[in-house]
């Protein structure tokens, strides 16, 4: 995937997702999706590279960064819980939008019940698990 639809494709994806919002708490440059108010995905540029940072199990994570060069700690996040995604060779249209969707997941996950929109242990696996 190159640089020009990394962006794109990431925020198509987490347009699809049940209760999702763009904010610009930042300014212009970073775009930030949350679910009730609680942030699953940022993008911006880091000198001129679009980079999509998302949440993610600490283990899946680490695996995460150990086969991909292209996925790094999470910039200016908590490095254990966030990665960062770049455009580049492995990275592509599937492996995009199964991170945006895990990191929603999680998010949801520790929402309290009544504020779910889906319920992540299905929603994504092929049961949808919309409320």
């Amino acid at each position: 995937m190159n640089a020009s639809t990394l962006h794109k494709t990431a925020a198509d994806c987490a347009e699809e997702l049940p209760g999702a919002q763009l904010e610009h708490p930042f300014g212009p440059d970073w775009e930030v999706y949350k679910v009730r108010g609680k942030v699953f995905m940022l993008m911006t540029d880091v000198p001129g590279r679009p980079v999509v940072i998302l949440k993610a199990d600490p283990g899946e994570a680490h695996a995460l960064r150990e086969q991909y060069s292209h996925i790094t700690p999470g910039y200016h996040m908590n490095k254990k819980h966030w990665i960062t995604l770049e455009s580049g060779e492995g990275v592509d249209e599937e492996l995009v939008r199964e991170l945006v969707t895990d990191s929603y997941r999680l998010v949801v996950a520790h929402l309290p019940k009544a504020e779910r929109p889906v319920d992540p242990h299905t929603y994504g696996t092929g049961t949808r698990g919309v409320r």
